[in-house]
């Protein structure tokens, strides 16, 4: 197989000053000199780390040798991670990959050009560290005098603009349809014999819908947990300084009247509302909707409630976020047993039950049954095109892609979680410009 250069561009934030990903491509071009290459683009992603989905496609062309050379407009375009750099520049050697950066001139196959590039990748490292500093002592600054600080209003609130200390920001304002349907999830929830199924459950079938969608129980947690809720006096004081949280305002502004807001601590790496030690509260310019007494009642309840379960996201599949339940649409989850296999379960039927679900499926019957039926389309796919390279086909690109995930369809079991998810993605692409789609049923 020919090796191919490769042009990566990256471009965190779309600014007027920042130069965009097409430019930072017609810059590469030049190095190049009219040879083929193959374009790597991730929009809206930070060099902090290599977790971005075209950078990472690359790596496994190049792990397959696919890639003779990477050409980038700056270092910091590819990282801004000394240790991730390193990385980086081992597996290229490795792979007998050249690397290039367009607007800075290095020789990599001599020492005193790795030093240099090094040199350049610790400034790159320090702009952004800087940076970040500067970002966290101003929202710190701002919201320990009341600042709102971005985010879509917590439910039962609207945002109104106002002007704090000659600044322009935004405060809570009670919504009252809303509000009202608050108050009545405390009131329900401080009841002993009430769980958080049965709130979900029973406004759902009242066709309650919080931001357009059904409740459920992690939504309802943090909503029970927030003290924007609450009408703050010196009860709550006394609560949030016995958990340990660093409490800013003075006893006499902890009025019975206005809310909080919590803010995560600089040192504190745990979930503020659910571990409130080293967290920062803050008495909010806005006015509570509950007492101090029922918000109090109900946050105990929660912290004794020892079978409280985090939310539960399907990731042990490399179907997460694909297959979906044919009752209610939601998507499915993989769930462990006790024997150590794993099936799926519809997630709306473990939030409040209200959907009947698909029944146990096991997990490893579906996946083996779609990736059987996936290759089947991809051989017929590749069976029908064929592989005549002509520039004019509308399918070219389709059939070079093609090529590339059947060669790795038998070394499916051999590569990576990670890696299998890429490939399905790119599967389910290269399927949808083939006419006639997977549609598969599974039966009980």
């Amino acid at each position: 197989m020919e090796r191919v250069n490769a042009i990566y561009a990256r471009q965190s934030v779309d600014r007027v000053d920042s130069i965009s990903i097409e430019s930072q491509i017609e810059f590469c071009k030049y190095e190049l000199k009219g040879e083929v290459f193959r374009e790597y683009k991730d929009r809206g992603y930070s060099g902090k780390n290599t977790v971005r989905p075209q950078l990472q496609q690359l790596f496994m062309d190049i792990r397959r040798g696919e890639v003779k050379k990477v050409i980038v407009y700056k270092l910091d375009r590819i990282s801004r991670s000394i240790l991730d750099f390193s990385n980086m520049m081992e597996m290229f050697q490795q792979h007998q990959v050249e690397f290039v950066s367009s607007t800075e001139k290095f020789d990599t196959s001599t020492p005193m050009g790795r030093a240099m590039l090094n040199i350049c990748i610790v400034f790159a490292q320090l702009e952004r560290e800087t940076i970040q500093k500067r970002v966290s002592d101003a929202y710190y600054s701002r919201s320990r005098k009341g600042f709102r600080m971005g985010g879509k209003p917590p439910y039962g609130f609207r945002l109104q603009e106002i002007i704090m200390e000659g600044i322009h920001t935004k405060k809570l304002v009670e919504q009252p349809e809303e509000a009202e349907i608050v108050r009545e999830i405390f009131q329900m929830y401080a009841k002993p014999e009430t769980s958080y199924g049965d709130i979900t459950r029973y406004f759902t079938e009242k066709g309650v819908l919080f931001y357009g969608k059904e409740l459920i129980r992690p939504m309802l947690a943090q909503m029970l947990r927030n003290p924007v809720y609450v009408r703050a006096d010196m009860d709550i004081y006394r609560f949030f300084k016995d958990q340990g949280t660093d409490i800013v305002n003075n006893t006499e502004q902890f009025d019975g009247v206005h809310g909080c807001y919590l803010y995560q601590g600089r040192d504190s790496t745990t979930d503020k509302l659910k571990n409130l030690k080293g967290h920062m509260l803050v008495v909010a310019p806005h006015e509570g909707l509950v007492s101090s007494e029922l918000w109090l009642s109900c946050r105990i309840k929660i912290m004794g409630n020892k079978t409280n379960q985090a939310n539960r996201k399907a990731v042990n599949t490399w179907l997460a976020g694909k297959i979906k339940c044919g009752n209610c649409g939601y998507a499915l989850m993989s769930v462990k047993i006790q024997s150590g296999k794993q099936y799926l379960r519809c997630t709306k039927r473990l939030n409040n039950k209200a959907c009947p679900g698909c029944g146990k499926v096991y997990t490893e019957d579906v996946e083996n049954h779609v990736y059987q039926e996936m290759v089947k389309k991809l051989r017929d796919a590749q069976a029908s095109v064929g592989y005549t390279k002509v520039n004019e086909n509308p399918l070219y690109n389709e059939v070079e892609e093609l090529e590339r995930v059947v060669s790795n369809i038998s070394n499916w079991e051999k590569i990576s979680f990670d890696e299998k998810r890429f490939t399905v993605d790119k599967m389910i692409n290269i399927i949808k410009v083939f006419p006639g789609e997977i549609k598969i049923q599974w039966k009980l």
